[in-house]
């Protein structure tokens, strides 16, 4: 079992900043789960999945079971931790949260974690989405991450700053002067463009989000459907949309993609685009049980429909419990749930029952945006790409690096842009 000398070398480095983390499992008892001894399961989760709310109750059903957690900021810092942690042989948690991004990459090391056929996922199999089921399998069918979490995306915005400027704030009433389910990005930009004018404040924090969403929204991202092939330098598509971006940054902010919310609780921005799990970093950003933050969430994306992310867990092979580890893993990805994540934070569920189960959820953050009727629109025909071993490497360390220059108005055309981000894949993927 190996990563690519790359991936393992660039795994390390990237880990050496992190925060401790725990590593390994530890154990009162090594039976599985067969006396009354204490047996700690150790998980390693990523941003706000939500699924953490469902600890407690699984450990009120299975009181010889301690669940102990570690919760890595974002998905880059749980992609660098396990290819790390992979790339040595040792310290895998028990239970890891994998995220689609890097989901390729884990399935050419998928001997890391068990098979899932082996405690029975398949008797469940009708419950996922087909797609999301299968791409938590490897090659060889092994079944190594169990589906989670899906990521339509909506735009969540400031209604009442645009109501402010004199434009359109209820959530029917801005999807329509986008476009509605003809909205175009170059709609979208417009409206920005109108409300910049009349307001005098930015639209936008960082373009990084509308490429993200652009890329998901292709037939093919930053691979082909190989999974092997790179679809990037000859893409007149994604060369267009840098165009359009960097052209539209006079509206955004000039402010990191990420850790702004004393920046959205300043009203310095006044639109996001928000894949379900989203709306938990939106609503983080507040004190618990706000309603009147003036966000609201619309059901309409620029240039249709796209599914930006969702997670699996997978049950490490050096877990010293892994039947015990595979049963909590199981638990925690059933409708149910994942109902409950959703509820929590917003990752709308990647199982039938569990969406059927929230279609009714109405969000008083997002000024009663009824989210899950919402969110089931906004499913609708998704299919998530095929993803390749750098996807998200691409588009954290490639093309976040260069919207973050453009939003701080190092680089002014998309030829310059487009210049930049090139350098940067030549030097992670050596084309």
């Amino acid at each position: 079992m190996k990563l690519s000398r790359r991936t393992a070398v660039a795994a390390l480095a990237g880990t050496a900043s992190l925060a401790l983390v725990l590593t390994g499992c530890s154990t009162d008892g090594g039976d599985g789960g067969n006396s009354g001894d204490k047996i700690t399961l150790t998980i390693t989760t990523f941003g706000t999945m939500g699924i953490d709310v469902n600890y407690e109750k699984y450990m009120e059903e299975n009181p010889n079971i301690v669940i102990e957690a570690t919760n890595l900021e974002d998905g880059g810092s749980a992609r660098d931790d396990a290819y790390a942690k992979i790339a040595a042989g040792t310290g895998l948690s028990d239970i890891v949260a994998i995220e689609e991004g890097w989901l390729s990459t884990i399935a050419e090391v998928s001997d890391a974690f068990v098979d899932l056929r082996d405690y029975g996922i398949e008797d469940n199999k009708s419950d996922w989405l087909d797609w999301k089921y299968a791409q938590g399998t490897d090659a060889q069918g092994r079944v190594f991450g169990a589906g989670l979490d899906i990521g339509p995306q909506g735009l969540c915005f400031r209604g009442d700053l645009f109501e402010a400027a004199g434009l359109p704030g209820d959530r029917e009433g801005f999807a329509e002067a986008i476009g509605g389910e003809n909205a175009t990005w170059e709609s979208f930009f417009e409206f920005g463009q109108e409300y910049t004018a009349k307001s005098g404040k930015p639209f936008y924090h960082n373009p990084s989000f509308f490429w993200n969403s652009f890329v998901n929204q292709q037939a093919e991202g930053y691979y082909k459907k190989d999974g092997k092939t790179l679809n990037i330098k000859d893409n007149a598509a994604l060369k267009g949309q840098m165009d359009l971006i960097v052209a539209n940054a006079n509206i955004g902010a000039g402010l990191p993609g990420w850790g702004v919310a004393e920046q959205a609780k300043n009203d310095e921005f006044a639109v996001y685009v928000c894949p379900s799990w989203m709306l938990g970093v939106v609503s983080g950003y507040y004190d618990a049980g706000t309603t009147d933050s003036g966000w609201d969430f619309a059901d309409v994306l620029p240039g249709g429909a796209a599914n930006w992310g969702g997670a699996f867990l997978g049950v490490a092979e050096s877990s010293e419990h892994k039947e015990e580890a595979a049963k909590l893993a199981l638990w925690l990805a059933a409708p149910e749930q994942q109902a409950a994540a959703f509820e929590a934070a917003g990752p709308f569920p990647s199982t039938l029952k569990g969406q059927d189960l929230v279609k009714d959820s109405v969000s008083a953050f997002f000024n009663n945006a009824p989210v899950g009727e919402i969110f089931t629109n906004r499913a609708k025909g998704v299919v998530a790409q095929v993803k390749g071993p750098e996807d998200s490497n691409i588009q954290d360390n490639v093309f976040g690096a260069v919207f973050d220059r453009v939003s701080q108005g190092e680089l002014t055309t998309g030829d310059a842009a487009w210049a930049a981000a090139m350098e940067l894949l030549d030097q992670l993927v050596g084309e």
